[in-house]
């Protein structure tokens, strides 16, 4: 049902060889079909909790495009919980690819304004939602147990390598994938997010995380990359689309131009300008995402 581990495996280009290099990629991309990446690693002990506790729902909230409220209603599926999702918008009919998926998977679809969305939880007594039975789990799905999934991906990595690696990078979105990762405290990796948001607030978002999940502990072994948000989650660039293009067809790995394509360019374009010493060894975990490019597709074309 869900592979575990996903595999890992070391990357072949002619820079890396030129600036000494070892570049590794941990394919989480290939947890499931429809459950991938950091989505499943941040489920999985929420639905293992819910399940304990005996909930029947899964509910969560998102946009219109959101790989969280697909990740969860294809995690419903899987397992046999119902799922509840609140979108924030309006109701535009026909469904977009996202919503339309999770649908199918069962999902019950609350539209709610931008506005009335703003309020979240405290929105949800008005609807007509058996919140008793309900498992609520927070927009992206970040929280401890989320976490500790994370966390767990990080030990995976350790176990399947020979070495320890000296940076460990993953792309971010709300920070919950690198906090979780960043719990390892292995003094000899840094972790470097890479963030799929226009600004420079990511970091004070992952130390905020850390403080509020683990208030007495320090974390210093991590920074964030803001130069490769390409203008944000819904924005893109023909540089980035033809990376994306190319690294396909050399590699046959493919890259969603959300989360891990920017990643990925960002790190080659670190290794073209030495950010990393020479003989350092990288891992970057491709986080899923890819069920986002029919989203991408359905707005832009098949740029990709």
């Amino acid at each position: 049902m869900i592979k575990d581990p996903t595999p890992i495996g070391q990357l072949d280009h002619s820079l890396l060889d030129e600036k000494n290099i070892q570049l590794w990629l941990k394919r989480d991309d290939l947890t499931h079909p429809e459950l991938q990446g950091n989505k499943w690693r941040k489920l999985k002990y929420n639905i293992a909790e819910a399940q304990q506790t005996q909930k029947k729902y899964l509910l969560t909230f998102g946009g219109a495009f959101s790989n969280h409220l697909f990740a969860t209603a294809a995690a419903g599926k899987i397992f046999n919980l119902k799922t509840i999702g609140i979108v924030r918008g309006e109701k535009i009919l026909p469904l977009n690819s996202t919503l339309s998926f999770a649908e199918d998977c069962g999902m019950q679809l609350h539209f709610v304004d931008r506005k009335t969305y703003a309020l979240k939880e405290k929105l949800l007594p008005d609807l007509e939602i058996p919140l008793e039975e309900c498992y609520i789990l927070p927009e992206g799905g970040t929280n401890k147990l989320a976490l500790q999934g994370c966390a767990e991906l990080g030990l995976e990595i350790l176990d399947q390598l020979d070495f320890t690696p000296d940076f460990m990078c993953t792309s971010c979105g709300t920070g919950g994938t690198i906090a979780g990762l960043i719990q390892l405290k292995k003094q000899d990796t840094h972790v470097l997010g890479f963030s799929a948001l226009k600004g420079d607030f990511m970091k004070k978002e992952v130390q905020n995380l850390l403080a509020t999940f683990f208030p007495n502990e320090n974390f210093d072994q991590f920074s964030i990359q803001t130069d490769y948000h390409f203008g944000g989650y819904a924005k893109h660039s023909p540089i980035l689309l033809d990376f994306i293009n190319s690294f396909k067809q050399e590699h046959q790995i493919q890259l969603d131009p959300i989360y891990t394509g920017k990643m990925i360019y960002g790190i080659f374009d670190l290794i073209e300008k030495d950010f990393f010493p020479s003989g350092s060894k990288i891992v970057a975990i491709h986080t899923g995402g890819l069920q986002g490019i029919l989203g991408f597709r359905e707005r832009f074309g098949n740029l990709i």
